[in-house]
């Protein structure tokens, strides 16, 4: 079996960035799929987010705004 790959620390900070945002979404209304889906179309956006400083609270009103 093959070792797993460490990630990067400012990917992996992005990774539980947008699972604190999932959170969010949910609490907003969405179910965990179209939370997750949301994600995944939008990441650029949310990475940007991400790196502009914003809590994942105030990404996911964005986001459900």
């Amino acid at each position: 079996m093959p070792k797993k790959e460490k990630l990067d620390p400012e990917v992996e900070a992005l990774i539980n960035w947008c699972t604190e945002v999932e959170k969010f979404l949910v609490k907003g209304g969405a179910t965990l799929a179209q939370a997750q889906e949301h994600i995944e179309e939008e990441v650029e956006w949310f990475t940007d987010l991400f790196y502009e400083g914003l809590s994942p609270e105030e990404a996911a009103q964005q986001a459900l705004s």
